[in-house]
């Protein structure tokens, strides 16, 4: 069951990382104008001419994009950071990048300086790298199976939060003007702030106390408090025999895990839905979402508005998939909402050609940005992140987190960079490129991904044991064969010989 406990680690933890993350995708949207007059003035009073439209252009595409490269950067700093200082203590040290970027920010303007703002996109990206790949493990890790997916579906729900309330205050009637937008950009750092203080309070995850510290009692005492009762016997023996599995393996660097056989389709699965996920063209959808707006012939006044409406519409869904996912599974969303991300592009592409012919068209354009809003927020953005925290064991899970998450930030990056070039080619065909890798990750996931629902980590890992053709030690009689018999070796060089 849910507890108290368990519901306010993961409201802290989403609501002092995740929603940081959303925020920040969106937080430039609306005032750009205002900031790109401020890049102006400033360049002007430095240098007595005025800026370089093409110069412009770069800076401000420098701006957007350094975010996601930070990102890829935080992605990096995963393994290292949360096999050292444990999952807590990574979000603890990350807070402190989060407020430094937000401090930098909230001055550009008072220091006229617009460098630092980019830099601090750099921080504020290395924020959430650590964020977005950290809370989904931190989270999976302390959740009972029959309640995983719901949990780990939480920071998506909370990035969607972020995206919402950024829009909301990113009005020109709010903070998205030209004296507001220094405060937009600097109040990120409050979230990080309420988590440094809280945060502490709550307990380690008990799988890493377990099996990374080797600290039973710790374990214990963090799990019962997350359950709320004192027998935890059953859960304290699956981690056990988890561990033991993994002693023959040892602790994954990511090269190890690259050239490991016995998770290759672990891997090739994450790298997939990692690809799709973001190569599906979510980020071209919600950074140039105004434009697509406009084109539809929204009035230019409204825009915002009906943004803002798109991301409540996001928020919802999400909120929705937290409550079907344990009932219809992972697959049956990851499928249904690739499909449905690859149906609107299709239909999105035939409504923007005949918009200027046929006048219902430009509706229909809208409607197809929601459908693909919603089939994203349901399969294609939480859940590859909570199928990452399933298919991979203890000791693998922090190396699997950080290339899922620098595919994640890498693919995010290309799209913010290369979308702009892409429609100014290809026009609205641009949206046709993305219909077919979602396409191609529908099949992908249909005939490689299993469903995940209410099954152990070594369940998992057995069903993925075959599919990868090695052998998997299954009982408790084999475990405690372990500390007599040195057989262990042995099966560590059949794997490794077989590579």
């Amino acid at each position: 069951k849910m507890t108290l406990l368990l519901a306010l680690v993961a409201l802290i933890s989403a609501f002092g990382s995740s929603f940081q993350y959303g925020y920040n995708v969106s937080v430039i949207n609306s005032p750009a104008p205002y900031m790109q007059d401020f890049y102006n003035e400033t360049y002007f009073n430095r240098n007595g001419v005025p800026m370089d439209s093409g110069f412009q252009t770069l800076l401000w595409s420098l701006t957007v994009s350094m975010y996601p490269l930070g990102g890829f950067f935080g992605s990096l700093m995963v393994w290292p950071l949360v096999n050292n200082c444990g999952r807590k203590g990574t979000l603890l040290i990350n807070n402190l990048f989060s407020i430094a970027a937000a401090i930098l920010m909230g001055t550009s303007e008072l220091a006229k300086t617009f460098e630092v703002i980019i830099v601090s996109r750099v921080i504020m990206g290395i924020y959430a790298g650590l964020a977005s790949n950290v809370v989904p493990m931190f989270l999976g890790e302390m959740s009972p199976k029959n309640l995983r997916g719901a949990i780990g579906i939480v920071p998506q729900l909370f990035i969607t939060l972020g995206i919402l309330v950024a829009q909301i205050l990113g009005l020109n009637s709010i903070l998205g003007n030209a004296e507001g937008w220094p405060v937009l950009l600097g109040l990120t750092g409050i979230p990080s702030l309420i988590q440094l203080l809280i945060l502490p309070f709550f307990p380690e995850s008990p799988r890493y106390l377990l099996i990374q510290k080797g600290n039973e009692e710790q374990a214990r005492q963090a799990l019962q408090k997350l359950r709320g009762w004192d027998d935890v016997d059953d859960e304290m023996e699956e981690m056990r025999q988890e561990d033991q599995s993994e002693k023959e393996e040892g602790h994954f660097t990511v090269l190890s895990l690259c050239t490991f056989r016995g998770l290759r389709w672990q891997l090739i699965s994450i790298i997939v839905m990692m690809m799709g996920q973001q190569l599906s063209g979510v980020n071209a959808v919600f950074y140039y979402a105004d434009r697509i707006f406009q084109s539809a012939g929204v009035d230019s006044n409204n825009v915002q508005y009906v943004t803002v409406s798109i991301g409540a519409i996001n928020v919802v869904m999400t909120l929705l998939a937290v409550f079907i996912v344990e009932s219809l599974g992972r697959r049956i969303l990851l499928l249904a909402g690739f499909g449905l991300c690859c149906v609107s592009c299709a239909v999105l592409t035939l409504a923007l050609n005949l918009q200027t012919t046929v006048s219902w068209m430009s509706y229909l354009s809208i409607v197809c940005v929601i459908v693909y809003i919603i089939g994203h927020a349901i399969g294609a953005s939480p859940i590859p992140f909570v199928m990452i925290t399933e298919m991979f064991l203890q000791s693998s899970r922090p190396a699997a987190f950080m290339v899922g998450g620098s595919v994640h930030w890498l693919c995010n990056f290309t799209v913010g960079l290369v979308f702009l070039y892409m429609e100014a080619g290809l026009g609205p065909y641009s949206f046709l490129i993305f219909c077919a890798i979602c396409l191609a990750t529908i099949v992908y996931i249909f005939f490689i991904v299993p469903e995940t629902k209410n099954k152990t980590f070594m369940e998992i890992n057995r069903i993925m044991a075959k599919r990868n053709k090695v052998e998997i030690q299954e009982d408790k009689e084999e475990f405690e064969d372990f500390h007599t018999v040195p057989g262990g070796q042995a099966k560590k060089e059949t794997s490794s010989s077989e590579l």
